[in-house]
């Protein structure tokens, strides 16, 4: 009779994480082709507004430091309130300020509209900590990395719809087609994805009354006492500076320094991205089963993939432009490596967290990340101008890549008193509850 009863309550639960994943989803693939688009359509884009280099870096820049400016009130605001309204609206401002931009008649307007497409950018925080209340630590890392296939597989939509249509109806119309299916999103979102009590997914708390947890300060203040998320803090702010560098340069550089045609450049990119893809779940695999043997684990994963990203880019950067196999394979390498890191920061950074604080811990990584990152695009465009693309994308990747590796390994000397200090208070929590009732 108690094993039906815990069927019963369990079930549900499975529907609601299964419906929330699927629904994350696809909000995570087609913002990210949205957001990602600008990308390829660099070219049709510049020629419109006759920009420079400098200019095309000071436009991505601009989206990311209002992104980074508002990470800090995304995660408050799904620490406090409901995390799946707080996406609907994400998801309606995605959308309209798409269509905005579409409509710019000058660089200065795009400038402005295309900056405040970063509003919505910083509400994932609310995503990941509501998939940390739906599933136990043990689960996060692939959930994270199939969450997160939804960058490369939306780089890729983007650039397909980049190269294919761009040409035939124009980068404004294409901007039209995926603001509206963010402002459609937004109402599928606001009638489906379900709230659930932060810390419904920790083993300590199973069966415990978990609503009286709540945001406060003194929480937010207590992680900087953890070193080990200061380590994963520090490598977030230089990690996304290579990520930045690549999307916004990558297609330029293939096209008009190593001479490569529209097809050999998707024929390039289109394996590169799929790799890419598999990274992410590849990534989040490794590091939830190097997880449960140590549990430095997870950083173990993620010093794995960006020494090989590093080494794989070094490579491919070196190679003749004549080469076109060789390079095509080494930017194989490095695209299946790069994304490792990824699922396993974040599900490291709900490993040292209590429950009601997750959206603000990640939001103060991602805050940090994007505001080094804001300066990446324009860094990178200054050095294209003085040298070349190929070296400042060499520059900036390399350099940023081995800061990282650096401090991941002294966050993987930290983090297993993180780790149990976390477990101590929320055995110390189910203990008062359990008391309590």
């Amino acid at each position: 009779m108690e094993a039906d009863k815990a069927q019963e309550t369990k079930s549900p639960m499975n529907r609601t994480a299964k419906t929330t994943v699927v629904i994350f989803f696809i909000f995570m693939l087609l913002h990210q082709t949205d957001k990602l688009l600008i990308g390829p359509l660099q070219n049709p884009i510049m020629k419109t507004f006759n920009m420079t280099y400098t200019q095309w870096g000071l436009l991505n820049t601009g989206a990311l430091i209002v992104g980074s400016a508002l990470y800090p009130v995304w995660g408050w605001l799904n620490d406090k309130y409901n995390r799946g309204k707080l996406l609907s609206l994400a998801s309606f401002i995605w959308g309209s300020t798409t269509w905005i931009s579409a409509i710019a008649p000058t660089f200065n307007f795009f400038l402005v509209t295309r900056s405040s497409t970063g509003i919505d950018d910083s509400s994932y925080p609310g995503m990941y900590s509501l998939i940390s209340d739906l599933f136990p630590p043990k689960a996060r890392g692939k959930i994270y990395g199939l969450l997160q296939l939804t960058q490369p597989i939306g780089y890729l939509m983007g650039m397909v719809l980049a190269l294919l249509l761009a040409g035939v109806i124009g980068w404004r119309s294409v901007f039209y087609i995926t603001g509206s299916l963010g402002i459609i999103l937004s109402v599928v979102i606001f009638f489906n994805v379900k709230d659930v009590p932060r810390g419904s997914g920790e083993d300590e708390l199973q069966g415990v009354e978990t609503t009286k947890f709540k945001f406060n300060w003194k929480a937010v203040g207590s992680m900087f006492k953890k070193r080990s998320l200061i380590m994963v803090y520090l490598q977030g702010f230089f990690g996304v500076f290579p990520w930045n560098v690549i999307v916004y340069y990558i297609f330029g550089y293939l096209g008009k320094e190593r001479g490569y045609s529209d097809t050999t450049t998707l024929l390039i990119m289109a394996p590169a991205v799929l790799l890419m893809a598999a990274g992410y779940p590849a990534g989040g695999w490794l590091g939830d089963k190097l997880f449960k043997r140590t549990k430095r684990g997870r950083l173990i994963a993620s010093v794995i993939g960006v020494f090989c990203g590093m080494i794989g880019l070094w490579f491919a950067m070196h190679t003749a432009a004549s080469q076109v196999l060789l390079f095509a394979i080494l930017l194989c390498i490095t695209a299946f490596f790069m994304p490792f890191a990824s699922p396993n920061i974040i599900s490291t950074m709900y490993d040292v967290t209590v429950p009601e604080i997750r959206s603000s811990a990640n939001a103060i990584e991602s805050f940090l990340e994007s505001f080094g990152a804001a300066s990446a695009p324009l860094i990178a465009g200054a050095i294209a101008d003085a040298t070349s693309v190929g070296s400042s994308i060499i520059y900036i990747c390399c350099s940023a890549w081995a800061l990282c590796v650096v401090f991941l390994l002294f966050a993987i000397y930290f983090i297993p008193k993180d780790i149990a200090s976390l477990h101590q208070e929320l055995e110390a929590r189910a203990v008062e509850a359990k008391a309590a009732n």
